[in-house]
């Protein structure tokens, strides 16, 4: 093609690769600031759908870490209400002990009823104040609680650990300390709540290793899904950071390019000098 000041093909030529550099210069830019190769459906559509997918399952799984440490937290409160009743039903099996033995005079019998009152009231009270976020598992009129372990609907129970006074058969015609035959009736009550309570501590730590095992493999999981997602959409910034610096030198030299492209009309001046 001749020359001519009207069309300027070096021109349109170093015009097209500087900007296809900085189109590749903003994509990199854009891949450091956000750490993302895959930051939206228009930089790989099927990638960014999968990713998505991927954090679906990773927002369900934190979901479901929370409601299993909740789960865990109200089963710690309820296993700490049953060692202080467990420890308290002792010393009830003490003062009752002591009133069954022969000897005893009405006045004896009447302090060690009154701390045995004491003591069968404070059941009632740890029962009553063993809940955690709205849930009690030891209380009189608890319920079971239904854990969720995943996102598909599957679930285990954790049965209630009824432990108050009245569902430890305290409370009851001559369950007390007033006399050497009601200690003894007394005695026989007591042996049967700690066997009881015993009970429930052993099905409340089986629970509580439960919700262990499955709050670990829920975070295994979603460890896993965060790596997957990062494996199809984070960038390699050591790879990033080397292509930035040779696109910068290239949109220098193609800003050079198209500059001496732009001069080259002036050349047409000299045929009429």
């Amino acid at each position: 093609m001749g020359l001519s000041v009207n069309t300027n093909p070096g021109a349109l030529n170093a015009l097209q690769y500087l900007n296809a550099t900085n189109f590749e210069l903003n994509r990199t830019q854009n891949r450091i600031n956000t750490g993302l190769k895959v930051s939206g459906a228009k930089d790989n559509a099927a990638i960014f759908s999968i990713a998505q997918k991927m954090r679906g399952n990773i927002a369900a799984k934190n979901a479901i870490g929370q409601g299993l440490r909740r789960a865990q937290s109200t089963v710690d409160v309820a296993l700490a209400a049953a060692e202080a009743i467990s420890d308290t039903l002792v010393k009830l099996k003490e003062l009752a002990v002591r009133a069954k033995q022969s000897g005893q005079d009405a006045a004896t019998h009447t302090a060690l009823n009154n701390d045995f009152l004491q003591l069968r009231d404070q059941i009632d009270t740890i029962a009553g104040t063993a809940e955690f976020n709205g849930t009690n598992l030891v209380k009189f009129g608890a319920v079971d609680l239904q854990v969720a372990t995943d996102e598909n609907g599957n679930t285990f129970t954790i049965p209630k650990a009824e432990m108050a006074a009245i569902v430890l058969q305290f409370g009851l015609p001559n369950i007390d300390l007033t006399n050497d035959t009601n200690a003894g009736l007394s005695l026989l009550v007591i042996d049967n709540a700690i066997a009881t309570v015993n009970g429930h501590l052993s099905s409340l730590g089986s629970a509580h290793k439960r919700l262990e095992i499955v709050t670990t493999l829920n975070e295994k999981l979603s460890d896993a899904f965060e790596v997957g997602v990062g494996n199809l959409v984070d960038a390699d910034l050591a790879r990033e950071s080397a292509s930035l610096q040779a696109l910068q030198v290239k949109q220098q030299l193609g800003l050079q390019a198209l500059a001496i492209s732009n001069q080259a009309p002036q050349a047409i001046l000299s045929l009429f000098g």
